[in-house]
């Protein structure tokens, strides 16, 4: 049986390119996370009565922060993405589940999630995750979050700003990671004790 040249060249063209096509952005060596440093056992069992629990709301973010890569500041009017960092999710939703874990464990309130909170949200938690990212010039992390905490419908709000910074040894992507960890998790555990 003849093979048709045509068909040979087309083949022999199509080989090299094979390597060039790309259908997306290389993936990292890893994907970063939030581990939280307070969590409830296993078996915990909490109850709310009416108004009880605690909704906890995805923070709004500026531009810089609605991706999964690491902003990096190097002065008041410059923003980068750290090489080879990328979150598992948008950071501002590992926040909000890293804020719900830290304020469960830490109260014992029924913490809900806006799906979850239709029949009654309880008080709610929302806010704006402001800064969550690497400023290179001071070698630290900044993580800034401003919350506003709402009880009794609109009757009662109160807002207050959250700050957390930790050092950084190298701007690459495990150093940064974790210390994101650790500075998040400051943030989270005071928002958990000002809503205690």
């Amino acid at each position: 049986m003849r093979i048709p040249s045509k068909a040979v060249a087309a083949a022999l063209i199509a080989l090299p390119l094979a390597g060039c096509i790309s259908f997306g952005p290389k993936t990292p060596p890893f994907l970063m996370a939030l581990t939280p440093a307070e969590t409830l056992p296993a078996d915990a069992v909490r109850k709310a009565g009416p108004g009880e629990a605690i909704t906890v709301y995805t923070p709004s973010v500026p531009q810089s922060l609605l991706t999964v890569r690491v902003p990096v500041t190097a002065g008041a009017n410059s923003v980068t993405y750290l090489k080879d960092a990328q979150w598992v999710e948008a950071p501002n939703r590992l926040f909000q589940q890293l804020l719900a874990n830290t304020i469960a464990a830490r109260t014992g309130k029924v913490v809900l999630n806006p799906r979850q909170s239709t029949i009654d949200p309880g008080q709610r938690l929302s806010g704006d995750l402001e800064r969550f990212g690497l400023d290179v010039q001071a070698m630290k992390v900044v993580v800034t979050y401003d919350a506003i905490k709402q009880t009794r419908g609109a009757e009662n709000i109160e807002t207050r700003r959250f700050e957390a910074t930790a050092p950084v040894s190298a701007a690459e992507a495990h150093a940064v990671a974790a210390a994101l960890n650790v500075a998040a998790n400051q943030v989270a555990t005071q928002v958990a004790d000002w809503i205690r």
